[in-house]
């Protein structure tokens, strides 16, 4: 059982050489893609900081909304009253102007 020997065909400088170029270039693109992830990660942060900001953001204004609900409420609630108002008012003039009036014969 003998094994034929493996023969290359090119210099084992050049070989190695090849080797060597490739792993560079490997290297290269592992380190590209590092950097590619950091950069996502940096910008993963800032959209998350974004995303707290505007949750912030839309807690005042639903703060604001009911305010405004509760100011409108209480605006119609007076509204209603007003016409009663006025109503007490014009009696109240009317009633005066009548018993400012002398007496007149009839």
């Amino acid at each position: 059982m003998s094994q034929t020997p493996i023969t290359v065909q090119y210099p084992l400088e050049d070989v190695l050489g090849e080797l060597k170029q490739s792993i560079k270039e490997v290297n290269q693109n592992l380190a590209n893609i590092q950097k590619d992830v950091n950069d996502l990660k940096v910008g993963q942060i800032e959209l998350k900081t974004e995303v707290r900001n505007l949750k912030e953001d839309v807690k005042e204004i639903k703060t604001v909304q009911n305010s405004l609900i509760n100011e409108v409420s209480n605006l119609k609630g007076v509204k209603s009253l007003i016409i009663p108002i006025v109503v007490a008012v014009s009696t109240a003039l009317l009633t005066l102007l009548v018993r400012l009036i002398p007496n007149v014969p009839r």
